[in-house]
């Protein structure tokens, strides 16, 4: 897939390898052609076998954690219990991902069936469904607009805290990169960190949120409720478990897979090539061409469902079904050309350059351009 597409020099100076920014010479309707009709099509029975296939897979991985680590002689259940978060933490993330196509309605032709599905599936991932599904909805409308969008906002350099010195050196950036991966995606669910300025407190479980319209704060209702049902039942579990066992067979799963999600969303829309834009320059599909794909490996983009190495063109066309996005995304790059991006960076070595070198957007000096930012990160 790499070798098919444009891939981001190393940047030696983020004046270097810089992504397109201006209005590409196609139409959204041009590269919709270049897709074989077949791939907008879903297909329940084929969706939920994905689901099958998915609890199947973290069912037996828990059966075999639960009755078989701890007989293992010492030390191998220390190491066996690691391996055991980051394989479930996988699967839990394919399953994330599967609630993030219903939320786009790619699930199915049945809105309720997409909405039922994915109200389960994120539940149990303590993610509110439709609270997610309206801002993420509105992150697809406005991506990359430094007014407008809804996760991953940068920050502009007047506005980067002045502790930021201390922590932009090695052992600061670990802390940070940590602290992201680990609890990053809950922050933006709570308190939405790194999400669009409201000048008021906002997060994914107030229906009077500034996210939400007012025909939205019901079905927010709905995903706390839901929330809350998940919760009484971790609970239980732990009262007649143990609160051991469930961190141990539930909650490294789930730091695991927060890791996963916040890492693929971060590099999505994170790199120093990438340009943001004010309401002035802002236009949707060069804004929206400017996200990255990503190569996890053969077994990690199958077992995420392609949510990383098709991101573009999940970004053009929402409801396509991830089954058909490998193929759509081949169909698109003749016509978009230099306008697609990839980036074959390790993924270690991506995360640490986007710490290093995205600190903050500012204006190229000089520039004709004055609504384009761009990342720097020069203090």
């Amino acid at each position: 897939m790499g070798a098919e597409s444009r891939a981001f020099p190393p940047p030696a100076g983020l004046k270097s390898g810089r992504a397109h920014h201006t209005k590409p010479p196609f139409t959204l309707a041009e590269i919709k052609k270049s897709i074989p009709p077949h791939c907008f099509r879903r297909s329940i029975l084929r969706s939920l076998s994905y689901v099958a296939h998915d609890v199947a897979a973290a069912s037996l991985l828990y059966y075999a954690a639960a009755n078989y680590i701890h007989r293992l002689p010492r030390p191998l259940p220390h190491l066996a219990w690691p391996a055991y978060w980051f394989a479930q933490g996988c699967v839990f993330t394919g399953l994330w991902g599967i609630a993030h196509d219903c939320g786009h309605h790619a699930f199915s032709d049945i809105q309720a069936v997409d909405d039922g599905v994915g109200l389960i599936l994120h539940s149990f991932l303590l993610v509110p469904y439709f609270s997610f599904k309206f801002s993420h909805r509105r992150h697809h409308s406005n991506t990359n607009s430094l007014d407008r969008d809804e996760v991953y906002v940068p920050k502009m350099k007047s506005e980067i805290h002045r502790s930021i010195k201390y922590l932009n050196n090695p052992i600061g950036r670990v802390i940070m990169l940590l602290i992201q991966l680990s609890i990053g995606f809950p922050l933006y669910l709570i308190f939405n960190a790194s999400g669009r300025r409201y000048g008021r407190i906002a997060n994914h479980f107030d229906p009077y949120s500034p996210i939400y319209k007012e025909g939205e704060r019901a079905a927010v209702i709905i995903s706390d409720a839901a929330i809350l049902v998940v919760i009484h039942a971790l609970c239980y579990l732990a009262g007649a478990k143990g609160v051991g066992w469930l961190l141990a067979v539930y909650g490294g799963p789930m730091v695991a897979c927060n890791a996963f999600v916040g890492a693929i969303t971060y590099l999505q829309h994170t790199h120093p090539s990438l340009p943001r834009y004010d309401s002035s320059a802002w236009e949707w599909l060069k804004a929206t061409l400017s996200t990255v794909d990503r190569d996890y490996g053969r077994v990690l983009n199958e077992v995420f469902h392609h949510t990383a190495d098709t991101h573009v063109v999940h970004h053009l066309f929402p409801t396509i079904p991830h089954y058909h996005a490998v193929e759509a995304t081949a169909a698109v790059k003749p016509v978009v050309g230099e306008h697609y991006l990839f980036d074959e960076m390790p993924v270690v070595k991506a995360l640490w350059r986007a710490a290093k070198e995205c600190l903050y957007v500012e204006r190229e000096e000089g520039g004709e351009n004055k609504g384009v930012f761009w990342f720097n990160y020069k203090i």
